[in-house]
Order: structure tokens, then sequence, then C-alpha cells
């Protein structure tokens, strides 16, 4: 199951992008926080978690991992659960780290193996 199905019960829009080009703004003409812009540009309180999932949905080596979970806490992005090697964390902490937004990869919740 792809990661944005499996950890907010969506499908992929057509027009999702994991780094936006320009800066979003929201209803009242501010720009809206790199950690908080959607999928689509629009203000999203997850939009880095949604963006690194889609990251990983966009990396086939990551389609049969189902026991490791996205979240955020402001622009740290918060990995938990389980990952079979030390090897596939890593490239996942370097996809995340290069989603626009995220500052920093929390892995304190992540076993290996």
């Amino acid at each position: 199951m792809a990661w944005l199905q499996r950890l907010f019960g969506m499908e992929k829009p057509d027009d999702a992008q994991v780094n936006p080009e320009s800066v979003a703004v929201d209803d009242s003409g501010e720009d809206i926080a790199p950690e908080r812009v959607g999928l689509n540009g629009e203000y999203d309180q997850s939009g880095l978690a949604k963006r690194v999932a889609l990251a990983f949905d966009e990396d086939s080596q990551f389609d049969d991992i189902d026991s490791l979970y996205v979240a955020q806490t402001g622009s740290t992005v918060v990995l938990k659960g389980q990952v079979p090697s030390q090897e596939i964390l890593d490239e996942m902490v370097a996809i995340a780290s290069g989603v626009s937004g995220a500052t920093d990869v929390n892995t304190d919740q992540v076993t290996v193996g």
C-alpha cells in the first residue's frame, strides 16, 4: 500500500509535489511556513509529513515497508516504527532531509531489524 494511502488515507493528487517551487501564500496573504505547505501548495498542518510520505512513495525500494510511520513536530520529521536495515533507514533519513521545510529527522523511535 502506498505511503500516503496508509498514513493519511489519501490517494496521490495529480499535481502533488515533494518540493514545491514557489512560496505558498495563505488566504490572508501571508507566506505559509515551508513545513506547513501541503501536497498542492495549500496550507496543511501536516504538510511536511505528507510530502515526506510522497517522497517515499516515489521510491519503489520502500514499497514493502509498512511498519514505519511519518509524523512531524514543527519542521522536524519524526519517523516511528521498524525498518529492515540500517542502510534503508539511512536512505529514508536522507530523502526526508531533502524535503523542503525539513530541518531535522528524528529516528529515536525507530528499531532496525
